[in-house]
Formats: C-alpha cells, sequence, structure tokens
C-alpha cells in the first residue's frame, strides 16, 4: 500500500501597490499612498482576511518604496493574516524575470507567499505565470483588462519555488478590492 505524498501546492499572492500620490519633485521611491490608496490597501486587507479566498500568507515580499510599504501596512490592518515580512530592494521596480528569480529562493518550507510590488513587473508576471487553461475564463479575461493599483491575482501551482517557471501555474483569482 502507497502512502500518500504531502502536497506541494503552493499559493503566490501578487499586489500591485495602492493609488499613490504625486508630488511635484519628490523622488519616486518616497512617493506615499493617497488618501484612496489607504483605502484600498486595507480593502485588500479586508478580502484576504476571509480563508476561503487565500490561505494565511506564511511570508510577505514587499518592495522598499514608501507606497508598497504602507501598502502591506494597510493590508495587516485589514485584517490579512501574515505570519512574516521581509523588505527586499530588489522588488522595487523590477521586471518580471527579476522577480521571478526572488521567488526562486524561497525555501521550500513555505507554502504561501505574497509580493507586493510595482507596474509592470507584477501584471507581467501574473500575467506569465498563469497558463491559458487556468481557472475560469472570467478571472483571466479579468485579468487581461488590466491590473490596475491595489489589485491582486492569486495563483497556486504544484512543485517548488525554484521550478516556478512561466506557464505553471493557475489563476485562482483576479480582484480589485474597490471595485
Amino acid at each position: 500500500m502507497m502512502t500518500p505524498t504531502p502536497t506541494s501546492e503552493r499559493t503566490l499572492t501578487l499586489v500591485r501597490h495602492a493609488k499613490a500620490e504625486h508630488v511635484q519633485g519628490k523622488p519616486d521611491h518616497d512617493r506615499e499612498l493617497a488618501q484612496r490608496g489607504r483605502r484600498d490597501a486595507n480593502a485588500v486587507g479586508e478580502w484576504l482576511s476571509d480563508p476561503s479566498h487565500a490561505p494565511v500568507h506564511q511570508l510577505a515580499l514587499c518592495s522598499t518604496s514608501a507606497r508598497t510599504r504602507q501598502t502591506l501596512a494597510g493590508i495587516c490592518a485589514g485584517g490579512a493574516p501574515i505570519q512574516e515580512t521581509q523588505l527586499d530592494e530588489r522588488i522595487y521596480d523590477a521586471s518580471a524575470a527579476h522577480l521571478l528569480d526572488v521567488l526562486r529562493e524561497v525555501p521550500d518550507t513555505v507554502q504561501s507567499v505574497m509580493v507586493i510590488g510595482h507596474a509592470p513587473g507584477i501584471p507581467v508576471l501574473a500575467a506569465a505565470l498563469a497558463h491559458n487553461d487556468s481557472g475560469s475564463s472570467d478571472v483571466m479575461d479579468r485579468l487581461s483588462l488590466g491590473f490596475p493599483t491595489s489589485a491582486l491575482a492569486v495563483l497556486g501551482f504544484d512543485g517548488s519555488w525554484s521550478g516556478l517557471a512561466p506557464k505553471t501555474a493557475y489563476l485562482r483569482d483576479f480582484v480589485v478590492p474597490r471595485e
């Protein structure tokens, strides 16, 4: 009789930072959230607090920019369960390929990761990871319409983080909480 093997399914939640202010002369890295962005970040946390939407995130990887750190704070204030957070300067303005490199370093003891970053890296990575027959066509259609600020894509995949590659994940959900 064979012993069942434990599941290797992992969850990746990709979050684009919430709406940021545009202040003349302020360095991009230092831009903070606008009032709407603060509300939207909290709404992301409220949505994620429902266990039917996503599991407890064991790790949140966040860009070092002010707006992503404030988005993370709003998500936590909204009730999203996150066990550990790490700021990673490599996520700031990273391409999808660089984000994938960061994710491939995650230890396999971690089942669920959230990444809070920027466009175009986050939207391009979500589209690259999800294979065409993943999830419902409605979810894929919503993702194809754009990835606005505060939106999140929840993806699942089997295997190790080091093996994560384009078209190896399925899109569980795509949400713009303010909608």
